[in-house]
């Protein structure tokens, strides 16, 4: 078993401020790095996210604007970070790819795939989608031509000289790897990389002439080229895991990204990393997108809406809690206000506000003191078995609400209310006390304030009712 744990997100395009849909992703990996934090402590877990700053998109953002593309992208990154900021995310480094330490990184990664003869010069003649700053084929664009990601932009033709990588050679390497049932999560995305593959992987671009692109890392063997975006993009997760003795055999190494680049992460990376001699990683997870009152979420659309802006109005464990259970872990969702609302008053404020609401009003009433004693091996605890197996949130939850659920029956079957004899009350409430205790800690990844709340309240020997966790939402 691996004695450590690297976590990594995406990191976005600084063409714009990310919206919930992005951010969504950065709390599913947040959630996760606090769980191997629990099980390994937190000096053997590194968690990476931040802003990937290179290639036409921010550039022509950054003319937009009327400024330099440095401006712009020290702005949006800065910007993202206070989103992600609103949500808990507590990764280890904000990482950027015009940080010094990664240019010089991804440049010597770069000579060391040249070195082992996987990069040679050629000329690309096709299709390019400036919104995924990705080489696109006929078979990968709509009926209309388009991107179906970005289908308000134009598919641009090219014809360039550029330095190719021999994805191709990688081929069966490849196969061997994603046909490992652990190594792309959820079982459907595996099986579409292995489709993938089986229509045959043609070698990609990783130059773009620096006349056409100057904004870019300059190519290490070429100073009139620079590296393709993605080949710089994807080497920000071995920069900051080679600098923290994070990218080795002792540790696993676990990607969570969405669907749009999963190939990219579960094939062109692999690839690299493995002509540059070095270790892939452990686990893929690929994610769907969320939709906002069934339409896809989108500046053009007009119904973007930030991650600081649900948090300022619900607070952040109950947007945390309800992308965390209802986001696309598996398939795409339909989320909405109106539903984030019904479960906050339904799961949050009934659920676990009310039963660490009544009990602490019980054990007030009873005038007795609880001993406390440390919880140990919190990472074993069965419901947590979801996120530490498949990373599957939505699952974890509803293990963790089975245990709320299972305590609000047995104080409604014992009455502690009722019950006079004072030894009998001591056993009852001691029991429901406990109960709670321990539900603090297996909630602690998903609303740490929330957990944090309740062990103050219950960190004493004497308890008080206190604030509501989740007043109610009256509409």
């Amino acid at each position: 078993m691996s004695k450590k744990t690297l976590v990594t997100t995406a990191i976005d395009y600084t063409n714009d401020v990310i919206h919930v849909g992005q951010a969504y992703e950065k709390i599913l990996a947040d959630c996760y790095a606090r769980y191997e934090r629990l099980r390994l402590g937190k000096e053997n877990v590194g968690f990476v996210t931040g802003t990937d700053e290179h290639g036409t998109t921010n550039e022509k953002a950054a003319k937009e604007r009327g400024i330099t593309t440095k401006e712009h992208v020290d702005n949006i990154s800065a910007e993202d970070r206070k989103q992600i900021d609103a949500l808990g995310v507590t990764y280890d480094r904000w990482f950027r790819t015009t940080d010094e330490d990664h240019k010089k990184v991804a440049s010597e990664f770069f000579k060391k795939s040249f070195e082992a003869g996987d990069i040679y010069k050629g000329t690309y003649e096709g299709l390019y989608c400036e919104g995924c700053e990705a080489y696109k084929t006929l078979t990968e664009l709509n009926k209309a031509g388009q991107c179906s990601l970005h289908t308000t932009r134009e598919i641009q033709k090219y014809e360039e000289e550029n330095y190719f990588f021999k994805w191709s050679k990688y081929s069966d390497f490849l196969k061997e790897l994603v046909s490992k049932e652990t190594f792309v999560l959820p079982e459907g995305k595996r099986k579409a990389m292995l489709a993938f593959i089986e229509n045959g992987i043609e070698d990609i671009p990783v130059t773009r002439p620096k006349y056409k692109l100057p904004w870019g890392i300059t190519c290490p063997i070429d100073d009139e080229q620079v590296i393709y975006v993605w080949f710089d993009a994807l080497i920000n997760y071995y920069t900051f895991g080679s600098q923290n003795d994070l990218w080795n055999e002792d540790t696993k190494i676990v990607h969570f990204v969405g669907k749009d680049i999963a190939r990219r992460h579960t094939l062109l990376w692999p690839a690299m990393l493995e002509s540059a001699g070095y270790k892939v990683p452990d686990v893929v997870y690929v994610h769907g997108f969320l939709n906002l009152n069934g339409d896809k979420i989108s500046k053009s659309k007009g119904n973007v809406i930030r991650p600081s802006e649900l948090v300022e109005k619900y607070g952040v464990d109950a947007v945390r809690y309800y992308f965390l259970k209802y986001g696309p872990i598996v398939e795409d969702v339909n989320i909405s206000v109106d539903h984030l609302e019904e479960v906050y008053n339904g799961e949050l404020a009934n659920g676990i506000g009310n039963t660490v609401a009544r009990i602490a009003k019980l054990a007030e009433r009873a005038e007795l003191e609880f001993e406390f004693t440390e919880i140990e091996n919190i990472a074993d605890n069965p419901a947590l078995h979801p996120l530490r197996d498949n990373l599957r949130t939505d699952r974890t939850i509803q293990e963790i609400w089975k245990v709320i659920s299972a305590l609000d029956k047995h104080v409604n079957e014992h009455e502690p209310w009722k019950i006079t004899d004072e030894k009998k009350l001591n056993e009852v409430l001691t029991h429901e006390v406990n109960q709670i205790r321990l539900i603090a800690e297996l909630v602690a990844p998903f609303i740490p304030d929330t957990a944090e709340k309740i062990r103050k309240q219950y960190g004493k020997k004497k308890i008080s009712f206190g604030d509501s966790l989740f007043p109610r939402i009256e509409n």
